[in-house]
């Protein structure tokens, strides 16, 4: 398999001759039964320059290649401005999202998140491709979001996401002393029925993992900096699990903590690493951690 402009090509070999072209779909190209289909309806593959009207059987020398260019428009309004890319090629793209930005509209027409500020990075580029993002982070929290920039990537990264091969690792200041100095919170997490917003931990709520380290402590203003990873991606996970232990971040006024010290609550994605979508190579990003959570570590923690 390899690159051909937008699109990827494959020459069957013997290895795959008389085989089913869905099932050399899914065995080379990573292709899922709903990624098929929509390449099927949008007459994204081609058997020796042919469109097939459906599933065949291939022979050695056919040439099948998958365009992978969007070709419906995206929803997303793009709107000027000029977006952090930590990393990007023609499969994904890695954005530092700012503090106070959502990552995505939560509805039609909508503005002023990190999603515009890439359609528009995609417009002025001359991309056609849908915005679509992979994980999320809360409006607050700052750093690295990983997007996909057509179906194929979007569903193996998702995939990655379930299988736990997509690592995020977060930078926190909790307030008192964490004890263990290693350990992880290891407790489901569910929707608190008191507050639209709120999350809890509940016994009946959904399966949620994070290991954390401390990195240092200020006995004087009883602060912990922690380094943080997910095995899960609940919404609000690392806010809803240090509170539960007894330690929310400082500026986290939601789940108990004080905004005497800092604004907001205090965590940033300081690092994404994904396996990448088409070529097997791991990809690392890192974000720099913003001006104001720099100065209140470095106040701190220096």
């Amino acid at each position: 398999m390899k690159q051909k402009g937008r699109g990827l090509e494959l020459q069957v070999t013997e290895k795959y001759s008389g085989h089913w072209l869905f099932s050399v779909l899914k065995s080379e190209f990573q292709a899922s039964k709903p990624v098929i289909a929509e390449w099927m309806k949008q007459k994204s593959i081609q058997v020796n320059r042919e469109t097939p009207k459906n599933n065949i059987i291939l022979k050695t020398g056919d040439r099948l290649f998958i365009d992978l260019q969007e070709k419906a428009e995206s929803s997303i309004i793009p709107e000027y401005g000029e977006a952090d890319i930590l990393y990007e090629d023609s499969h994904l793209l890695i954005a530092n999202k700012p503090a106070g930005m959502p990552t995505h509209p939560n509805e039609e027409g909508q503005t002023g998140t990190l999603a515009n500020l890439i359609a528009y990075h995609f417009q002025i580029n001359g991309e056609q491709a849908k915005v679509r993002h992979v994980h999320r982070l809360d409006q607050d929290t700052s750093g690295a979001v990983v997007f996909a920039k057509h179906r194929l990537a979007h569903a193996i990264l998702d995939r990655q996401l379930e299988t736990k091969t997509l690592k995020r690792t977060y930078t926190a200041v909790a307030e008192g002393k964490l004890k263990p100095k290693k350990g992880k919170v290891d407790t489901p997490i569910g929707r608190d029925r008191s507050h639209p917003v709120r999350r809890r931990v509940s016994p009946g709520g959904q399966a949620a993992l994070t290991h954390y380290e401390v990195k240092g402590y200020h006995p004087g203003a009883r602060l912990s900096l922690a380094e943080l990873e997910l095995e899960t991606g609940r919404t609000h996970q690392i806010r809803v699990h240090m509170a539960s232990i007894g330690h929310p971040l400082a500026g986290d006024e939601l789940y108990g903590g004080s905004r005497t010290l800092f604004h907001r609550q205090a965590l940033h994605a300081k690092k994404v690493k994904v396996v990448h979508p088409l070529t097997g190579e791991e990809i690392i990003a890192e974000a720099p951690m913003p001006d104001d959570l720099l100065r209140f570590v470095e106040a701190y923690f220096s």
